[in-house]
């Protein structure tokens, strides 16, 4: 094991009895996260994300292999492990609605151990930074349900711990509060260097915050890399060149295959599998026009083009990488 590693999964599975026979919902699963890292897991409905979460959080026991938090057994030495962990489970009332926001985050915060004057001035600079301040007193049960999901946020945090898991934790927000949630998971752990698992299909969000991604499909990871790592991989050879003025000014010096669309007072210019010397010759005719060069890039898709892509095919990027998983049950239809 990983003496520095905030969240470690080792051999992890899980079968369940089913029919006439067992199904494997987890399949030997090892994973590493380094304290102060962002994880993106992701995978479509059905491939063990779930599961997988619910046994690092100790509400699901494993069949084989072991979960450490923070160094910490889940299974061996479940109380101390959990004081590690915050989380927030998709599909599941992490609060209690009959009471209001602040009797929920005294709850939470005396249930893992903390006294009442650590938990008030814990629970003020939660409710106000998530914009909730003001509804403290009211049940949650009357609040939206992007309001009761920033409770259930609140309420991970409480104890402030160095483990958080957030499972769809903008599922049902607002561009608003979802910017606030998003900015809360950069502090923790950039500034406060939170070890982060986030699980989404926002893909959006984990493109801009997690610092490594690791992809399951069809129960098996097959994907885990730096974020920036699975991006390049999947760069392609085509360029974009940004000029100033409308198309018909390039017409002429637009190579075969090449792409002109027009965006107010500019162009855009795409060339479709370009060398390196394509695009000197390319810039060099535009020079040569006088025509002003506002800015080339090389083309390259979003992580929701590269996880489709992934999900599609039929092989892993990084035959190295972590374990394998099956399908959860939980989730499948």
């Amino acid at each position: 094991m990983d003496d520095h590693a905030a969240i470690e999964l080792a051999g992890l599975t899980k079968r369940y009895k089913r029919d006439s026979g067992w199904f494997t919902a987890v399949d030997n699963v090892t994973l590493s996260v380094p304290a102060g890292q962002v994880l993106g897991l992701l995978g479509p409905n059905g491939a063990g994300k779930t599961t997988t979460i619910k046994m690092t959080c100790g509400l699901i026991l494993p069949t084989a292999g072991t979960i450490r938090l923070g160094g910490y057994d889940v299974t061996r030495q479940r109380g101390d492990a959990v004081r590690h962990l915050g989380a927030v489970l998709e599909g599941s009332r992490n609060v209690y609605w009959p009471l209001s926001a602040w009797q929920n985050l005294l709850y939470f915060g005396r249930l893992k151990g903390l006294r009442g004057r650590e938990i008030k001035p814990r629970a003020q600079h939660l409710l106000t930074g998530l914009g909730l301040w003001e509804h403290r007193n009211e049940t949650v049960g009357s609040f939206s349900r992007g309001m009761q999901q920033k409770v259930a946020i609140a309420a991970a945090l409480i104890t402030d711990p160095p483990v958080i898991l957030l499972d769809e934790p903008t599922l049902g927000l607002d561009v608003e509060a979802a910017r606030t949630v998003r900015d809360w998971i950069t502090r923790l752990s950039r500034e406060e260097g939170k070890t982060v698992v986030l699980t989404t299909h926002q893909l959006g969000i984990v493109q801009e915050l997690a610092d490594r991604i690791a992809v399951i499909r069809s129960g098996k990871i097959i994907a885990d890399l730096p974020t920036a790592d699975l991006l390049a991989r999947y760069a392609e050879d085509r360029f974009e060149v940004r000029v100033a003025g409308l198309p018909g000014g390039i017409a002429g010096a637009l190579p075969a295959g090449a792409r002109a669309e027009a965006d107010t007072e500019t162009t855009r210019v795409t060339l479709r599998d370009a060398s390196q010397d394509g695009l000197r010759g390319f810039l060099n005719d535009l020079w040569a026009r006088e025509v002003p060069v506002l800015s080339v890039t090389r083309a390259q898709p979003d992580l929701e083009a590269i996880f489709l892509r992934l999900i599609r095919s039929g092989s892993a990027v990084d035959d190295g990488a972590a374990g394998m998983m099956t399908a959860d049950p939980e989730r499948a239809a």
